[in-house]
């Protein structure tokens, strides 16, 4: 059985990999384009606008697998900035400051550092 699954490893991986993207994608839309945005519309020029351009950026490059680990490495540090910037002051836990996404995207980032892009990205290593 564990050979079998061993087997879909890199398509899990892969399929990881471009959710991920379509969620960094999707807030990059959210606060640079008001694109179904709700409540993330900063102001232009603004540090959330600006994390917004990477978002849009490296998003759409980790939805392709474009150079997965470094895009990865940028995005797992966005989050820990977004982490401590954003949520952190409000309280150290996750479950009072709202930064239970945040901590749980840079470590699934700082994953695909380690793991590459798996299955179906544009650059495999």
């Amino acid at each position: 059985m564990e050979q079998k699954l061993n087997a879909w490893q890199p398509y899990a991986l892969g399929l990881l990999r471009i959710v991920l993207g379509l969620v960094m994608l999707n807030f990059g839309l959210a606060k640079i384009f008001h694109f179904h945005a709700g409540v993330f519309m900063p102001p232009t020029g603004s540090m959330p606008w600006f994390a917004g351009l990477i978002e849009l950026i490296l998003g759409a490059a980790l939805l392709i697998g474009l150079q997965t680990r470094l895009v990865a490495f940028v995005l797992s540090g966005e989050m820990a900035f977004a982490y401590f910037i954003a949520h952190f002051p409000k309280s150290f836990f996750p479950t009072e400051n709202g930064g239970a996404l945040a901590v749980s995207l840079c470590f699934a980032f700082l994953y695909l550092v380690t793991a590459g892009g798996g299955a179906f990205a544009l650059t495999r290593k």
